[in-house]
């Protein structure tokens, strides 16, 4: 396997890791199991992010250990042994002797070991404490539990370290907004007035496909009302002659996810009220990565947002209010009707990326620093369907969500998904002029 980065950079991070914990201590990291999709078939794997962080060992079966108990860290990868007839039906597997050679660990051992060595490091006169990631692998949970050992959580210090992306790193990620941007451009000159949902996602998803790529998360393709539906998973759809279509699709590259949104309508005209929802999610969203600035808190982009958006949807005649009230105390007032998330959520390893920041997250938000990827994505929705609030009928059916990748950068915000158009003018452009 080809790693994706040095074997220099994966030793940086487990040094950075580590050296913050006491004498006496095993790390236990291990990578995702298996998930059973129905009867004999499998969920398509993906490795557990914090493996792939410290040691970029993307197969199914892995253990990642470290310990100190003789005074100096030892790094350590279980992992499955060369079995044939199971090689025949699913695939090569690696096994310990080329983990010893080739990873950015001291030692490779099979995983048949490992219970036994966990005893042995247990029982170790040295050892005070277990550190690991539970609810990732029922059987290392019950093992720690059933021996009575105090377990910490090793995410309480690597979370950090993967908060601010190293040069590399943001070079992968470049790549991976730049694919999913490209996507997004493929699924708008297939726009058309008799499209539907699940084509769209399906030219999104096979470009992702034939670019060594696979998505970073399921694709929300929505059209009309569906639009509307912020987690919307159906796809099934034909979009009617009119309608908007939003699309939330991203790919995964060497496992560093892009995330991009983007909302046009797929007749290639926007229709006047569809053009207003539209100019004012996008000035709102102007406004939240021009406050992406170094040194500012978390809540700088979302409050930027929702001042425009708030100040908007009193300018339509949606709100009859001040603009204080519309925004409420804590940014919770009853614009909130009809932009009910986020503004955006760090990016990287994961989707919704460690770190916090995140709406409703109980860690402390990070304050914008150098070397941070996140989304930055408002949006209005005024679903025909609700009850709860006053939907005006110009709007009814209109869902609106930009979103693009920023880099946090001393000299500024930079959009790493900045090929993907999102001006109005651009977009009629685009829209229909595939094959």
């Amino acid at each position: 396997m080809n790693l994706p980065f040095s074997h220099q950079e994966y030793y940086d991070r487990q040094s950075s890791f580590l050296d913050q914990l006491p004498v006496g201590s095993v790390v236990i990291i291990p990578t995702n199991t298996k998930k059973c999709r129905s009867n004999d078939t499998n969920f398509p794997f993906r490795a557990n992010s914090y493996m792939l962080y410290l040691s970029g060992w993307d197969h199914p079966g892995g253990i990642w250990v470290a310990d100190n108990l003789d005074s100096t860290w030892k790094t350590s990868l279980y992992v499955r042994d060369n079995d044939t007839k199971s090689e025949i039906w699913e695939g090569r597997i690696l096994g310990p002797d080329f983990v010893s050679k080739n990873m950015p660990v001291d030692s490779g051992f099979s995983i048949n070991s490992f219970d036994e060595d966990f005893i042995q490091y247990i029982h170790n006169d040295n050892f005070n404490y277990i550190y690991s990631i539970g609810g990732v692998d029922e059987h290392i949970d019950q093992l720690i539990s059933d021996n009575n050992v105090v377990k910490l959580d090793a995410r309480n210090f690597l979370d950090k370290l993967r908060v601010n992306k190293s040069d590399n790193e943001i070079e992968i990620m470049k790549k991976s907004a730049e694919l999913a941007s490209q996507a997004h451009i493929l699924a708008m000159k297939s726009g058309n007035s008799d499209v539907s949902e699940c084509h769209l996602q399906s030219i999104i998803e096979g470009y992702f496909i034939s670019n060594h790529s696979r998505w970073a998360y399921p694709s929300i393709v929505g059209g009309g009302d569906n639009a509307t539906i912020l987690h919307y998973s159906v796809n099934q759809d034909d979009i009617k002659d009119g309608e908007l279509v939003l699309i939330d699709a991203g790919c995964e590259i060497e496992g560093y996810a892009s995330d991009i949104t983007r909302t046009w309508p797929v007749n290639g005209i926007f229709t006047d009220a569809q053009r207003e929802i539209y100019e004012l999610v996008l000035a709102a969203e102007k406004a939240a990565i021009q406050a992406c600035q170094v040194g500012a808190p978390w809540n700088s982009f979302h409050e930027a947002a929702s001042n425009v958006l708030a100040q908007g949807l009193i300018d339509l005649g949606i709100l009859d209010c001040t603009l204080n009230e519309a925004l409420g105390d804590d940014y919770n007032g009853p614009y909130r009707n009809y932009f009910m998330h986020g503004t955006g959520h760090l990016l990287g390893l994961d989707v919704h990326d460690v770190g916090g920041g995140r709406q409703g997250d109980d860690v402390p938000s990070p304050v914008f620093s150098s070397g941070m990827i996140l989304t930055v994505e408002p949006g209005l929705y005024f679903a025909s369907w609700r009850t709860d609030v006053s939907i005006p009928e110009r709007y009814s059916g209109i869902g609106v969500r930009i979103e693009d990748n920023i880099l946090i950068t001393d000299n500024g915000p930079i959009v790493l998904t900045s090929s993907c158009p999102k001006e109005i003018d651009d977009i009629e452009a685009i829209i229909g002029t595939g094959e």
